[in-house]
C-alpha cells in the first residue's frame, strides 16, 4: 500500500515538471514571435530646412532681331551701270551702293548751274550799284528774287541728280541684293537689304499677369538655342503699353551684345525675367515631395519617428521647390527612404 502511494506521487511530480517545462517553452517561443513581428526602425536621410534666398523667374521664347533692318529703294528710275558691294559684305552709312544712268539730269544740272551763276551775277552788279545810288532798290529786289530762284531750281536737279548715286543709309552687311548691273530700275523698286547685327533685339510676349515685373533697363539673362553653352546678358529696352488684342499679352524688347555676329535675326533665344528676390524661403528638393490621393506630403524625423506633413508650394527653381506652409525651420526634412515610410513610423538617420 505505501510502494502504490510512492509510485502516484511520483507520477504527479513528473507531470507537474512536464507542464511548468510546457508552460516556459510556451513563454520563449512567444517572446521570439514578438520579436520577429515587431518593425525594425527605416533607415533614412535627412536634411536640416533652414532659410535662404530663392529667385522668382519666369523663362519666356523670344525671336532674334537686327538692331537695324534696312531696304534701300530706288528714288529715280533709269540704267544700272555700276554695282559696288555684293551680299555678305559689309557698307559703312554713306557708301555708294549702285549708280543708276543720269546722263539727262547731268546736264539739266549744269544748265541749272549757268542759270545760277548768271542770276548771282547780275545780284552782284546791281548790288553794287545800289550801293553807288545808281539804281533803285526796286531793282536789286527782283534781282535777289531771280537769284534765289535759280537756286532753289539748281538744288532741286541736284537731289535729282543724286538719286542715282543711292548710298547706305547704315553701317552694316549687305543681306540681299536685288539687282544686277546692266538692268532697268524703277522708282520704288527695292535695290539691296542691309542689316547691322551688332546688336540683336530679341523680342518676347509676356503675359499679363507677369508684365508688372518688368520694366524697361533691367538686365534679363538670355540663351540662344543654337548656342546653348552660352549664356547672354541682355537689357530691357521697351516694354509695350498696350496688350495684343488676340493674345492678351504685352511685347518686351530686350537687347543683348553681339561682337562675334554669329547671332542671327530669325533664331529662338529664351529669356529670363526676374520677377521677385525671396530672402527667407524654406526649399525642399522636388523629389522629397509624395503625392498621397491627390495631397503633397513630406516627411520629418522627430525623435526617431517620422511625421507627415501636408505641404503646400510657392516659387519652383529648378530642381527645389519653395514650402509655403508644412515645414519650419530646423525641421529635419526625410530625402531618402521618404517613399517607404509612414506616419508614426520608427526611422533611423543615417
Amino acid at each position: 500500500m505505501q510502494t502504490g502511494r510512492s509510485f502516484l506521487f511520483l507520477a504527479a511530480m513528473l507531470l507537474a515538471g512536464f507542464l511548468a517545462a510546457a508552460c516556459e517553452n510556451n513563454e520563449s517561443l512567444a517572446t521570439i514571435e514578438n520579436q520577429n513581428t515587431r518593425p525594425a526602425a527605416i533607415s533614412v536621410s535627412v536634411i536640416t530646412v533652414k532659410p535662404e534666398s530663392v529667385r522668382d523667374v519666369i523663362f519666356l521664347p523670344g525671336t532674334t532681331e537686327a538692331w537695324q533692318d534696312v531696304q534701300v529703294a530706288a528714288d529715280t528710275a533709269g540704267r544700272i551701270e555700276w554695282i559696288g558691294p555684293r551680299e555678305g559684305e559689309r557698307v559703312n552709312k554713306g557708301d555708294l551702293l549702285i549708280k543708276i544712268d543720269v546722263s539727262a539730269l547731268k546736264a539739266a544740272l549744269e544748265h541749272a548751274e549757268a542759270q545760277f551763276q548768271l542770276a548771282d551775277d547780275l545780284y552782284q552788279r546791281r548790288r553794287r550799284l545800289y550801293e553807288r545810288k545808281i539804281i533803285a532798290k526796286e531793282e536789286l529786289d527782283q534781282s535777289a528774287t531771280q537769284r534765289k530762284l535759280a537756286a532753289s531750281d539748281r538744288e532741286q536737279i541736284k537731289v535729282k541728280y543724286s538719286h542715282g548715286f543711292p548710298r547706305s543709309p547704315i553701317s552694316g552687311i549687305i543681306n540681299n541684293l536685288y539687282v544686277d548691273a546692266g538692268e532697268f530700275i524703277d522708282t520704288g523698286k527695292p535695290i539691296a537689304d542691309i542689316v547691322n547685327i551688332e546688336r540683336i533685339k530679341i523680342n518676347v510676349r509676356v503675359p499679363e499677369l507677369d508684365i508688372r515685373y518688368v520694366i524697361k533697363g533691367q538686365k534679363t539673362p538670355v540663351k540662344i538655342d543654337a548656342f546653348p553653352e552660352r549664356m547672354l546678358s541682355g537689357i530691357i529696352d521697351f516694354v509695350a503699353f498696350k496688350a495684343d488684342p488676340a493674345t492678351k499679352t504685352f511685347l518686351v524688347r530686350t537687347v543683348i551684345e553681339n561682337p562675334l555676329a554669329d547671332i542671327r535675326p530669325g533664331m529662338i533665344a529664351r529669356v529670363v525675367f526676374v520677377r521677385r528676390v525671396i530672402t527667407d524661403a524654406l526649399m525642399a528638393p522636388l523629389f522629397a515631395l509624395v503625392d498621397k490621393g491627390g495631397e503633397r506630403l513630406v516627411f520629418v524625423e522627430k525623435d526617431g519617428v517620422a511625421q507627415s506633413r501636408t505641404v503646400s508650394i510657392g516659387v519652383i527653381e529648378g530642381d527645389r521647390v519653395q514650402i509655403t506652409s508644412g515645414l519650419n525651420p530646423g525641421d529635419h526634412l526625410i530625402v531618402k527612404g521618404h517613399t517607404e515610410v509612414e506616419d508614426g513610423m520608427k526611422v533611423s538617420v543615417q
